[in-house]
Protein backbone atom coordinates (compact mmCIF):
# COMPACT_ATOMS: atom_id res chain seq x y z
CA UNK A 1 0.00 0.00 0.00
CA UNK A 2 3.19 2.10 1.05
CA UNK A 3 4.94 1.48 -2.61
CA UNK A 4 1.05 2.90 -4.23
CA UNK A 5 1.68 5.99 -2.41
CA UNK A 6 5.19 6.03 -3.84
CA UNK A 7 3.62 6.02 -7.47
CA UNK A 8 1.44 8.55 -7.52
CA UNK A 9 2.37 12.60 -8.03
CA UNK A 10 4.77 13.46 -5.07
CA UNK A 11 5.68 17.16 -4.97
CA UNK A 12 9.09 18.41 -3.96
CA UNK A 13 9.31 22.34 -3.92
CA UNK A 14 6.41 22.66 -6.93
CA UNK A 15 8.27 20.12 -8.75
CA UNK A 16 6.29 16.96 -9.73
CA UNK A 17 8.81 13.50 -9.68
CA UNK A 18 8.01 11.29 -12.51
CA UNK A 19 8.46 7.69 -12.68
CA UNK A 20 9.40 5.73 -15.47
CA UNK A 21 7.50 4.82 -18.17
CA UNK A 22 5.82 1.24 -17.30
CA UNK A 23 6.43 2.00 -13.59
CA UNK A 24 4.49 0.32 -11.47
CA UNK A 25 5.24 -2.00 -7.99
CA UNK A 26 5.56 -5.66 -8.09
CA UNK A 27 5.93 -6.54 -4.55
CA UNK A 28 7.41 -4.94 -1.37
CA UNK A 29 10.39 -3.20 -2.64
CA UNK A 30 10.34 -4.76 -6.16
CA UNK A 31 9.61 -2.63 -8.87
CA UNK A 32 9.12 -2.64 -12.60
CA UNK A 33 9.70 -0.34 -15.54
CA UNK A 34 11.08 0.62 -18.68
CA UNK A 35 14.65 2.44 -18.61
CA UNK A 36 14.48 5.43 -16.83
CA UNK A 37 15.49 8.81 -18.10
CA UNK A 38 17.33 11.84 -16.29
CA UNK A 39 13.85 13.19 -15.50
CA UNK A 40 12.88 9.78 -13.60
CA UNK A 41 15.98 10.29 -11.23
CA UNK A 42 14.01 11.96 -8.80
CA UNK A 43 11.57 9.70 -8.58
CA UNK A 44 14.19 6.74 -8.67
CA UNK A 45 15.98 8.64 -5.39
CA UNK A 46 12.43 7.85 -3.53
CA UNK A 47 12.53 4.53 -3.95
CA UNK A 48 16.51 4.08 -2.32
CA UNK A 49 17.52 1.41 -4.51
CA UNK A 50 20.09 -1.14 -4.20
CA UNK A 51 20.17 -2.94 -7.44
CA UNK A 52 18.86 -3.11 -10.64
CA UNK A 53 17.99 -5.69 -13.16
CA UNK A 54 18.84 -4.54 -16.51
CA UNK A 55 17.06 -6.58 -19.03
CA UNK A 56 17.65 -5.04 -22.36
CA UNK A 57 20.60 -6.43 -24.95
CA UNK A 58 21.63 -2.67 -25.52
CA UNK A 59 23.55 -0.64 -23.05
CA UNK A 60 21.78 1.54 -20.65
CA UNK A 61 22.35 5.71 -21.44
CA UNK A 62 25.03 6.88 -20.02
CA UNK A 63 23.20 9.41 -17.65
CA UNK A 64 21.04 6.25 -16.54
CA UNK A 65 24.84 4.12 -15.53
CA UNK A 66 26.17 7.23 -13.93
CA UNK A 67 23.04 8.06 -11.85
CA UNK A 68 23.34 4.30 -10.44
CA UNK A 69 27.17 4.93 -10.16
CA UNK A 70 26.73 7.96 -7.54
CA UNK A 71 23.76 6.59 -6.48
CA UNK A 72 25.71 3.06 -5.19
CA UNK A 73 23.15 1.18 -7.14
CA UNK A 74 24.53 -1.96 -8.46
CA UNK A 75 23.42 -2.86 -12.03
CA UNK A 76 22.85 -6.22 -13.01
CA UNK A 77 22.87 -7.28 -16.42
CA UNK A 78 20.85 -10.36 -17.17
CA UNK A 79 20.44 -10.53 -21.45
CA UNK A 80 21.76 -12.06 -23.44
CA UNK A 81 25.27 -11.49 -24.37
CA UNK A 82 28.29 -13.10 -25.81
CA UNK A 83 29.32 -14.35 -22.35
CA UNK A 84 26.06 -16.65 -22.55
CA UNK A 85 27.67 -18.36 -25.75
CA UNK A 86 24.59 -18.16 -27.49
CA UNK A 87 23.12 -16.57 -30.60
CA UNK A 88 21.16 -13.04 -29.99
CA UNK A 89 17.46 -13.86 -29.95
CA UNK A 90 15.80 -10.98 -31.08
CA UNK A 91 12.37 -10.90 -30.51
CA UNK A 92 12.96 -10.50 -26.68
CA UNK A 93 17.13 -10.61 -25.70
CA UNK A 94 15.77 -13.92 -23.39
CA UNK A 95 16.82 -17.43 -22.89
CA UNK A 96 16.77 -19.83 -19.81
CA UNK A 97 20.19 -18.56 -18.88
CA UNK A 98 19.26 -14.86 -18.86
CA UNK A 99 16.10 -15.62 -16.70
CA UNK A 100 17.45 -17.85 -14.51
CA UNK A 101 20.17 -14.78 -13.84
CA UNK A 102 17.67 -12.26 -13.31
CA UNK A 103 15.77 -14.41 -11.20
CA UNK A 104 18.40 -15.50 -8.59
CA UNK A 105 18.71 -11.76 -8.19
CA UNK A 106 15.28 -11.59 -7.17
CA UNK A 107 15.36 -14.17 -5.16
CA UNK A 108 17.93 -12.59 -2.85
CA UNK A 109 16.88 -10.11 -0.47
CA UNK A 110 19.95 -8.42 0.02
CA UNK A 111 19.55 -7.22 -3.32
CA UNK A 112 16.26 -4.98 -2.04
CA UNK A 113 14.80 -2.31 -3.01
CA UNK A 114 15.24 -3.67 -6.54
CA UNK A 115 14.06 -2.45 -10.07
CA UNK A 116 13.37 -4.72 -12.75
CA UNK A 117 13.89 -2.84 -16.41
CA UNK A 118 14.59 -3.13 -19.92
CA UNK A 119 13.82 -0.62 -23.36
CA UNK A 120 10.19 -0.06 -22.57
CA UNK A 121 9.28 -2.37 -19.50
CA UNK A 122 7.09 -4.65 -21.91
CA UNK A 123 8.16 -8.04 -22.78
CA UNK A 124 11.47 -8.80 -21.46
CA UNK A 125 10.60 -7.05 -18.36
CA UNK A 126 7.14 -9.10 -17.96
CA UNK A 127 8.87 -12.46 -18.90
CA UNK A 128 11.03 -12.13 -16.21
CA UNK A 129 8.22 -10.76 -13.56
CA UNK A 130 5.81 -14.06 -15.51
CA UNK A 131 8.58 -16.32 -13.99
CA UNK A 132 8.91 -14.85 -11.28
CA UNK A 133 4.95 -15.07 -10.08
CA UNK A 134 5.33 -19.01 -11.28
CA UNK A 135 7.93 -19.65 -9.02
CA UNK A 136 5.13 -17.71 -6.21
CA UNK A 137 2.95 -20.39 -7.30
CA UNK A 138 0.68 -17.91 -9.25
CA UNK A 139 -1.48 -19.82 -11.63
CA UNK A 140 -0.70 -19.09 -15.59
CA UNK A 141 -3.64 -17.25 -16.24
CA UNK A 142 -2.89 -14.45 -13.73
CA UNK A 143 0.47 -14.16 -14.72
CA UNK A 144 -0.61 -13.97 -18.25
CA UNK A 145 -3.22 -10.71 -17.23
CA UNK A 146 -0.14 -9.21 -15.47
CA UNK A 147 1.85 -9.57 -18.75
CA UNK A 148 -0.80 -8.16 -20.88
CA UNK A 149 -1.40 -5.66 -18.67
CA UNK A 150 2.11 -3.62 -19.91
CA UNK A 151 2.09 -4.72 -23.70
CA UNK A 152 -0.12 -1.81 -24.54
CA UNK A 153 -2.26 -1.72 -27.77
CA UNK A 154 0.54 -3.54 -29.63
CA UNK A 155 -0.12 -6.90 -27.37
CA UNK A 156 1.60 -9.20 -25.66
CA UNK A 157 3.87 -12.19 -27.54
CA UNK A 158 2.59 -15.47 -27.51
CA UNK A 159 5.87 -16.58 -27.63
CA UNK A 160 6.77 -14.94 -24.01
CA UNK A 161 3.62 -16.14 -22.47
CA UNK A 162 4.90 -19.71 -24.10
CA UNK A 163 8.19 -19.27 -21.89
CA UNK A 164 6.31 -18.32 -19.26
CA UNK A 165 4.10 -21.42 -18.73
CA UNK A 166 6.81 -23.69 -19.98
CA UNK A 167 9.08 -22.41 -17.15
CA UNK A 168 10.25 -24.86 -14.77
CA UNK A 169 10.33 -23.04 -11.45
CA UNK A 170 12.49 -26.09 -10.13
CA UNK A 171 15.17 -25.41 -12.56
CA UNK A 172 16.11 -22.14 -10.70
CA UNK A 173 18.06 -23.07 -6.81
CA UNK A 174 17.92 -20.34 -4.09
CA UNK A 175 18.86 -20.14 -0.22
CA UNK A 176 15.28 -20.01 1.46
CA UNK A 177 17.39 -18.07 4.23
CA UNK A 178 17.72 -15.32 1.60
CA UNK A 179 14.29 -15.18 0.30
CA UNK A 180 12.15 -11.96 0.24
CA UNK A 181 9.07 -12.47 2.46
CA UNK A 182 6.55 -11.92 0.03
CA UNK A 183 8.20 -15.45 -1.94
CA UNK A 184 9.00 -16.68 1.14
CA UNK A 185 5.42 -16.93 2.63
CA UNK A 186 3.78 -17.54 -1.07
CA UNK A 187 6.27 -21.08 -1.86
CA UNK A 188 5.23 -21.72 1.62
CA UNK A 189 1.55 -22.34 1.06
CA UNK A 190 2.17 -24.79 -1.86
Amino acid sequence: KNNQTTTMNILITGNKIIPPINFCPVEHQLYRSGQPSPLNFPFLSTLNLKCIVWLSNEDPEDSFLEYCDLNNITIQFSAINPDFGEDDNPWDGLNEKSIASALTTLLDKQNYPLLVCCGMGRHRTGTVIGCLRRIMNWNLASCSEEYRRFTGSRGGRILVELLIEGFNRDSIEFDKLLLPHFILSSIQEK
